[in-house]
């Protein structure tokens, strides 16, 4: 057995039937992997992966294997680590240093670990492994030739280090490509997180308020959900522009000071801090769900649920009843962190096929290309080729442009 720090390797049996089961609803991946177990295009390099480790995530790493890469896998979320994965890619032969539940300090031990293999490349869910390289783990940061971004969140932050200038290598910003955000974003967090929701209250959702805060791509997916669950959808927002696209889509637009009184579930998407706090929880009604979408746990204000209640209880598995010193309750899902991975299974399978197409093709335009430190996109052959093979791969096609029409388009005259 490789070397590891996983919860318990007896697991994989277990573990490795879920990377089975999404093996089979990801073709793109698979005729990927196809490509690159022939070719070895990782032959000689070492990758670090820092995602949510479940099945999907176990796939791609196995793929990036099987393709001549030595692996290393680290928790991007403590809550959202599937143990009996782990076990099944550390009895495959990668390296593996997560379990579930990790405190803080585990976890940092963990990012340690991984970064202690000595990468070629990485794999960044919310720019955890990026942030630690440009800090304490500076004695690895040469080695690194560049890496990828999953999340929002993630390529935020890289941006914010890109204009300072203290980005030391180029990482590709995968969630900005289109068959990423305008699928994985909108559908896979759409479903996920009403998925996720759902099996952890067991409530209805129809005839209630649900009040989605931040109108991204993300919280399109989780307004467009909860309508079709018969929700009365309210968004709120701090952009004009988003506002008025969540109006035309037939939402109501208020502040949250104004919904907190009526909202029955509240989802925060933000990538911001303290989105929900005091002032809000003092008008929420009796019973009202509180979860979380966003890469990290500080949206919802969890020191002041804790300050303002007299009591904490933990009333059903991933739900934490805070008592209100009025009477009120107000539910808090998954301890605040992201409710798709840490209360549910994340993206459908269907879905990360495509985002992790893009990601193991990035790994490899980064190889072949040498880029500049900073923020470079997905190139537009990449997200047209992940696309075009999962139309196929469905059985379906699309018109072709004739020469004729081609030409038209690239000329300037009638």
């Amino acid at each position: 057995m490789v070397e590891s720090m996983i919860k318990d390797i007896n697991l994989a049996p277990q573990g490795q039937k879920k990377i089975d089961w999404v093996k089979s609803h990801m073709p793109v991946l698979n005729k990927l992997g196809e490509e690159f177990q022939e070719n070895q295009p990782f032959a000689g390099k070492k990758i670090v992966i820092c995602l949510h480790l479940e099945a999907k995530t176990g796939y791609l790493a196995l793929i990036l294997k099987n393709s001549g890469a030595e692996v290393a896998v680290v928790a991007s979320n403590p809550l959202s680590t599937q143990d009996d994965v782990v076990a099944a890619l550390v009895k495959a032969g990668v390296k593996a240093y997560a379990w579930y539940g990790a405190s803080d300090e585990e976890y940092r031990l963990h990012l340690n670990k991984a970064l202690d293999f000595g990468p070629d490349l990485i794999v960044d869910d919310g720019g955890d492994l990026v942030s630690l390289l440009h800090g304490d783990r500076k004695d690895v940061l040469n080695n690194v030739i560049g890496g990828c971004e999953e999340t929002t969140t993630g390529v935020l932050r890289l941006k914010a280090m890109h204009k300072e200038g203290t980005l030391a290598f180029p990482m590709v910003a995968v969630n900005d490509a289109l068959s990423k955000y305008l699928f994985d974003n909108r559908y896979g967090t759409g479903q996920s997180v009403w998925d996720g929701i759902n099996r952890t209250t067991n409530l209805v959702v129809a005839g209630k308020n649900v009040v989605v805060i931040g109108y991204g791509w993300c919280g399109k997916g989780v307004a467009m959900r909860a309508k079709g669950l018969g929700a009365k959808v309210i968004v709120c927002e701090v952009d004009p522009i988003k506002a008025n696209e969540a109006l035309m889509d037939g939402f109501k637009i208020m502040p949250l000071i104004e919904a907190a009184p009526v909202g029955d579930y509240f989802i925060t998407i933000t990538g911001n801090k303290s989105v929900i706090r005091a002032e809000h929880f003092k008008v929420m009604k009796d019973q009202a769900i509180l979860a979380n979408a966003g890469h990290f746990d500080v949206e919802i204000s969890k020191s002041d649920l804790n300050e303002l209640a007299e009591y904490v209880v933990e009333v059903r598995k991933n739900i934490l009843q805070f008592q209100l010193p009025d009477g009120r309750s107000l539910n808090l899902l998954a301890d605040g962190r992201l409710v798709n991975l840490a209360a549910g299974d994340g993206h459908p399978a269907e879905i990360m096929d495509m985002s992790f197409a893009l990601q193991a093709q990035s790994l490899y335009y980064l190889l072949k290309n040498k880029l500049e430190p900073g923020v470079h996109g997905v190139p537009e052959e990449i997200d047209s080729k992940v696309a075009q093979v999962r139309l196929e791969a469905l059985g379906l096609k699309i018109d072709r442009l004739t020469p004729e029409q081609i030409e038209y388009l690239a000329g300037w005259q009638l």
